[in-house]
């Protein structure tokens, strides 16, 4: 293992004064896993002497703390025991450190980001992180830097109104025990690729997150060895920010995603067509408006949200089960600080077996990385379905 020499650890805080006061938490919020999301940017060298300038990166960050300020605080809880944010502006760790994996020969860097999913979600983190890119650049008044903080847009109705089942909510069993070892893969897929799974089925093309998520599903169920006639139920990832009625607003940063899904039998899922499979996955995001939303956050208030077991990294999912999470459309390659693009974004590592994740190239280029977590067994095989069925098809 590499060792890593931590040059500088300190606080960063907001360079202004920010309001101090607790920020109440939605349903969603307290739902997703309670610690960190790291993610990594690499980039490719410059000759610029500004290139990496932690002076600059220091003193952007707390600029972009003013707006987006409850990062700056705790996590607490209020008179009640509910968690809520306290924003008391103490400020955000900064860390500088070498390591082998990081200097890299050719002079590029790497920055890792770590922030709480309990604060963000994907495209909250993305907004805080863009626009400290933003200001890092020298330049103002971007939109992204007017964060909404009013996550009361997503409070439980009174009385609550629960008027769909919210399978993906319930407590699962059968799954993996925590630390059951898991192994992970980046499987790339071309444009020319992504273009045959969309194929032509009947005049009709599918669209990319349906054809490769029928066709990861369909790969799981084909390789990773279980009985036909066990369930198998595909948890996909959606954001409620465009479905409730009004609109959430531009920058809403807090945590605005929630779990679906699709359910069938293994057998049905790997002896299916691939428009098939992909008409589970349609099934299961069509019915997502305004009133399926309203009714899981009520479901999740009679629920008691905050319990243990129904948090993402707590929650049990089956080992026949996968959850796969689209980036497809996120502002993940928009952090130039000065110095460009990153050639690459990504998690820094996966939480749990089962987890996939859909990854667009940083070229534009119709590229999609597929990064899956299994079981070494299982992946392997994984592996090998994945592309002989697109050789198949081609």
């Amino acid at each position: 293992m590499a060792s890593v020499e931590i040059l500088e650890s300190c606080l960063v805080k907001p360079s202004e004064e920010t309001p101090k006061h607790g920020l109440w938490l939605s349903n969603l919020d307290l739902l997703v896993a309670r610690s960190l999301t790291p993610t990594v940017y690499i980039y490719r060298p410059r000759s610029d002497p500004a290139f990496f300038s932690l002076a600059i990166l220091k003193a952007a960050l707390s600029k972009a703390l003013i707006p987006f300020y409850p990062l700056a605080g705790r996590l607490a809880q209020d008179d009640a025991g509910r968690p809520e944010i306290q924003c008391s502006g103490e400020g955000v760790l900064f860390v500088t450190a070498r390591a082998d994996v990081t200097l890299f020969k050719c002079g590029g860097a790497c920055l890792g980001i770590g922030i709480h999913h309990t604060a963000a979600d994907g495209l909250a983190a993305l907004d805080f992180v863009n626009a400290w890119a933003t200001i890092a650049r020298g330049e103002v008044g971007v939109p992204a830097a007017s964060p909404c903080l009013d996550r009361t847009l997503l409070r439980t109705r009174s009385p609550p109104s629960v008027r769909f089942d919210h399978a993906e909510y319930s407590w699962r069993t059968g799954g993996s025990k925590p630390g059951v070892a898991f192994d992970y893969a980046i499987l790339p897929l071309s444009k020319i690729q992504v273009d045959t799974l969309k194929g032509d089925y009947g005049g009709k093309r599918l669209s990319t997150f349906k054809a490769v998520v029928a066709h990861v599903w369909w790969c799981a169920c084909t390789g990773r060895g279980r009985t036909p006639t066990e369930d198998s139920r595909l948890y996909m990832t959606a954001d409620a920010r465009s479905r409730v009625d009004p609109r959430l607003p531009r920058g809403y940063f807090g945590n605005a995603i929630f779990r679906v899904s699709a359910a069938a039998k293994v057998g049905d899922v790997a002896s299916g067509p691939l428009d098939g499979v992909a008409e589970k996955v349609t099934g299961a995001t069509a019915r997502l408006d305004d009133e399926y939303v309203r009714s899981l956050v009520d479901y999740l208030e009679l629920q008691a949200v905050d319990a243990e077991g129904l948090r993402k990294g707590e929650w049990v999912m089956p080992e026949t089960d996968l959850w796969v999470i689209s980036w497809q459309g996120l502002p993940i390659y928009d952090a130039d600080f000065g110095w460009g693009q990153p050639v690459f974004m990504g998690r820094a590592c996966l939480q749990f077996s089962g987890l996939v994740y859909l990854v667009p190239g940083p070229d534009s280029d119709g590229r999609l990385d597929v990064v899956v977590a299994m079981d070494p067994r299982s992946l392997g095989r994984f592996r090998e379905v994945f592309y002989q069925e697109l050789v198949q098809r081609s």
